[in-house]
């Protein structure tokens, strides 16, 4: 049956695949040698200065390097691309602002590269960028002076930034398990977040982009042991991969099975939840909580600094209403085999299936679940994702469920699930 629907797509995958580019990290899921971070320069200390009109960022580091800084709309963002660096600042940096800064966050946003991005209170201009040499005992320093703007001249600006800054095109990857020979399903994990975007944060300073991180390697290393399938990983280390760019390395590569891995969390007058739940891609969402974590993660590119109006819009529309729903029908089979595997080793949430728009879950022809696996801001969910055993067991348990779901149509059955 997976082979019948692979054929019946497989014009429709050519034709969407030549407008699929996205913009962001090039060469996710490659397999990237790891950077030593003994020669990197060391950001120590952020610091605001001036008011409503005129606001000055500084950052200090360890030795001089360049940057490019560039303007965003809705909301309103500036971003600071660096080689990479190693952030030493203090707890809580950037949480608060000043003038005409709203707060700020950092991260690595591809390998030799980090971001500083930085929401404004309203449309801003760049009116200075630039980096101070060190001098006697002081480090250098990134220095950038914004100025408040009217929408329209800041909406000027940014159309000529545009012109000028040419997306980078995602490299394929060329780590295609097994090669093209290989006729074993493949299945793309994709652990949520990463680089400049940290996800969800326990009271205790856990991260869900290391915990998912951390789950989806070892779960990865379960499949590939048993042989039956090629596994690919939409990242393997800690950098930050557009959502659009996601789906795209599962579409080039022929995935048969889209898994995305992430952990939810609550604030307080939202009230206690716990347990592990499996949504699905529906424009309608099941719940306001289903809503919610929806668009939450579909955040996910705003908060790294993406710039959303680049991204290519799919063609066909009729062809994809039609792929979709076919592919719906797996991922509602998958989703409920997994949920089925899981009693034996997780907590599950009250209702565990849900549904909502999720943007990386939108492949028009590759079966696609999200699995959040509990919450952070529970702390017996969070005891048990950091649980070396815990993770093990809820690992067999999903191999258990691609197992079940390829099963049929590995031996050829031509049965609806």
């Amino acid at each position: 049956m997976m082979e019948g629907m692979s054929r019946r797509l497989a014009v429709l995958g050519g034709a969407l695949l030549l407008g699929a580019g996205a913009p962001g990290a090039a060469g996710a899921g490659e397999a990237v040698p790891a950077i030593s971070t003994a020669h990197l320069p060391v950001a120590s200390d952020a610091r605001l200065g001036g008011d409503e009109k005129r606001t000055r960022f500084i950052v200090d580091v360890s030795k001089n390097l360049n940057l490019t800084a560039f303007t965003l709309a809705d909301p309103y963002r500036v971003v600071i691309d660096i080689p990479q660096v190693l952030f030493q600042f203090p707890p809580k940096t950037g949480e608060s602002g000043r003038g005409l800064i709203k707060a700020f966050r950092y991260g690595l946003v591809m390998p030799g590269g980090s971001r500083i991005v930085i929401d404004t209170k309203g449309p801003v201009r760049i009116d200075k960028s630039f980096v101070l040499d060190p001098v006697d005992s002081q480090p250098a320093r990134i220095v950038l002076d914004l100025v408040s703007v009217e929408r329209d001249a800041f909406m000027r600006t940014l159309a000529l930034e545009n012109r000028n800054r040419r997306p980078a095109e995602p490299k394929k990857t060329d780590r295609e398990p097994g090669g093209k020979g290989d006729q074993r399903p493949l299945v793309m994990l994709d652990p949520g977040h990463g680089g400049i975007d940290n996800g969800t944060t326990a009271a205790s300073g856990e991260m869900e982009k290391t915990i998912v991180l951390e789950f989806a390697l070892q779960l990865r290393d379960k499949l590939e042991k048993t042989g039956k399938y090629r596994v690919a990983m939409t990242r393997t280390d800690d950098r930050f991969v557009p959502l659009a760019e996601r789906v795209q390395l599962a579409r080039q590569q022929g995935a048969a099975l889209f898994l995305s891995i992430h952990a939810d969390a609550l604030a307080k007058h939202e009230g206690e939840a716990r347990g592990a739940a499996v949504y699905t891609l529906s424009e309608t969402a099941s719940d306001a909580e289903a809503a919610r974590l929806a668009e939450a993660e579909n955040k996910a590119d705003v908060i790294a600094g993406v710039d959303l109006s680049a991204e290519a819009n799919e063609v066909a529309d009729i062809l994809i209403d039609l792929a979709q729903r076919e592919t719906k029908h797996f991922s509602a089979h998958f989703a409920k085999t997994l949920v089925g595997e899981l009693k034996a080793s997780a907590r599950l949430h009250k209702h565990p299936i849900k549904s909502a728009g999720f943007r990386v879950l939108k492949a028009p022809d590759v079966p696609s679940v999200l699995l959040e696996l509990g919450y952070v801001t529970s702390r017996q969910d969070l005891k048990l994702l950091t649980s070396e055993s815990w993770r093990a067991r809820a690992a067999d348990s999903i191999v258990q469920a691609v197992h079940a779901f390829f099963t049929p149509r590995v031996a050829g059955s031509a049965g609806s699930p």
